[in-house]
């Protein structure tokens, strides 16, 4: 038996960033903050370190922390983030190469390695 297709409401679709969608200056800045945040949280879980030993790892203090886990970026650089990655020994690369499209802005991405 076939069964229909339920048909979507009406909507846009996202750009894949969501803090440019929501109109926020600095929306790549955000997206690539939220990236990185979001691997900091899975290499504490990983290692199973609560958020003081992890804050000490990281140089950091625990409220803070738990105020960056929560989202609060701007409490941090994006370098800041690097380092704090760096400390669960992790290798950051940052590669440079021309854009696809002329007459277009460059953009930042992140790729997580496999």
């Amino acid at each position: 038996m076939m069964s229909a297709k339920k048909k979507l409401p009406a909507h846009e679709v996202g750009s894949g960033n969501i803090f440019a969608d929501l109109g926020l200056p600095n929306a790549e800045e955000h997206q690539l903050k939220a990236a990185l945040v979001v691997q900091l949280k899975r290499l504490i879980a990983e290692r199973g370190l609560t958020q003081v030993a992890a804050a000490t790892l990281i140089e950091m203090k625990q409220p803070d922390l738990s105020k960056l886990l929560r989202g609060q970026f701007r409490l941090v650089s994006v370098e800041k983030l690097m380092r704090m990655l760096t400390a669960f020994n992790q290798d950051v690369e940052i590669t440079l190469k021309p854009h696809r499209k002329r007459g277009t802005a460059g953009r930042i991405t992140f790729i997580r390695a496999a």
